[in-house]
């Protein structure tokens, strides 16, 4: 199956990133998509079979591994949250070459049971490694040496269950959500300093007031997508999405959705439709029209509410003019992208925390409690396989070259024929 051109002229954020076939610099990949352009992994492992090593990862953390230049990073928790950390591993061996301690919290935020201290996943940026542990603080390792080159610890703010939206990156800047019961904003930090470049209220806080504080939380990631000849950067938060320019930190347009909060999927798009979904209890899936939004969108560009299937953890991922989400419940359904209907749904498991990963031809979704499914895209449910390892995965997989690199609640592997 080919991907479509459009979805190579949609750039993500990876133009900000070094980007080669053998790295995977972010979270769910160089485009932030899901999207890998490896030709062959394997379709078939278990902890036998096709596993060229296997490493135990010390302490807690649901960050998925980020590659480049041979090394994969990940952070993780050790003493109940006490001390953060940001493990290296070699990419060729499994050897774990550093394990680093970032910060010392002496008094960790609670966290929901479901949550790690260390969820949120970093960017690697040549020799720059960013990691991100919420309002916890945000810091910048030298890839080669492992020392801390910067830190920030003054984004403040109360998430309520523990860290959870990834970094984003754009140009000289990465993007940080800060959506939390008390406050709500987006922020730039500059890459070389991790001083603050821009911070931008949400400019829905009137109306979050009204709300019980639990309910203007979200635990969003910037994306940033090309849209109209200009970087946005499209944030789901609190009963909002926003479009800001990763540069000024200027709002371009908002899309509102009623009693969504705790947002966790991030937007995705094929250049024509950008879906979203609008967070938990009773998330809900909205096709937006792309292109020619200003100020209040609501009306102008939604094309569509789907309110069956929505996912509250796990991100979508469009393959073609289909819509495939997957619930934590482990329900996957396959949507027309232009009209938000139902083609399938098939339940393939029943805890699923993970995001799908395309890679030639095939979808892979990895259970937090089970095997990973793979399918092949179409209008039919067609399961290709189902792989078991000892542990689940919270984290999404990393793909280089031929390997999958997948972090499961304890180990991380590196599956290759």
């Amino acid at each position: 199956m080919i991907r479509p051109l459009l979805l190579s002229i949609v750039s993500l954020s990876a133009a900000a990133l070094t980007w080669a076939g053998d790295s995977w610099p972010q979270f769910r990949g160089p485009k932030q998509d899901g999207y890998s352009d490896a030709q062959s992994v394997p379709l078939e492992w278990s902890e036998e079979k096709n596993i060229k090593w296997k490493t135990e990862i010390p302490g807690e953390g649901w960050s998925s591994p980020i590659v480049a230049n041979g090394q994969v990073w990940l952070t993780t928790a050790l003493d109940e949250g006490h001390s953060l950390r940001a493990i290296c591993v070699d990419l060729a061996t499994g050897k774990i070459l550093r394990d680093i301690e970032v910060f010392k919290e002496d008094n960790p935020p609670q966290k929901h049971k479901r949550n790690s201290y260390a969820s949120p996943t970093g960017i690697i940026d040549g020799d720059q490694i960013f990691v991100h542990y919420g309002p916890m603080g945000t810091a910048c390792l030298d890839a080669k040496t492992g020392s801390i080159r910067w830190e920030n610890r003054d984004l403040v703010y109360d998430p309520q269950n523990g860290p959870g939206g990834s970094l984003a990156a754009s140009k000289d800047k990465l993007l940080i959500a800060c959506d939390g019961m008390d406050v709500q904003y987006e922020v730039a930090l500059d890459k070389a300093t991790g001083k603050v470049a821009w911070k931008t209220p949400r400019s829905a806080i009137p109306d979050l007031e009204k709300l019980p504080p639990d309910r203007r939380k979200a635990y969003g990631t910037p994306v940033v997508m090309q849209i109209d000849g200009r970087a946005q950067s499209v944030t789901t938060a609190s009963n909002r999405v926003y479009a800001l320019d990763p540069e000024s930190g200027k709002e371009l347009w908002y899309f509102n959705y009623p009693l969504g909060f705790s947002n966790v999927p991030l937007p995705v798009t094929d250049g024509k439709v950008m879906v979203i979904s609008s967070g938990f209890m009773k998330p809900a899936l909205y096709g937006i029209r792309v292109g020619g939004a200003t100020g209040d969108a609501t009306q102008s560009h939604g094309m569509w509410k789907q309110l069956a299937g929505a996912p509250d953890q796990c991100s979508p991922i469009i393959v073609k003019d289909r819509l495939y989400v997957t619930t934590s419940g482990g329900i996957l359904s396959c949507l027309n992208l232009e009209t938000g209907d139902i083609v399938w749904k098939e339940r393939i498991g029943t805890d699923f925390a993970s995001s799908p990963t395309y890679i030639a031809g095939r979808l892979y979704f990895f259970a937090a409690a089970g095997p990973c499914t793979v399918i092949e895209p179409g209008d039919t449910y067609k399961k290709l396989a189902e792989n078991t390892l000892e542990a689940g995965c919270m984290a999404s997989p990393a793909v280089v070259g031929k390997a999958l690199v997948v972090r499961t609640k304890t180990h991380l592997y590196r599956i290759e024929e």
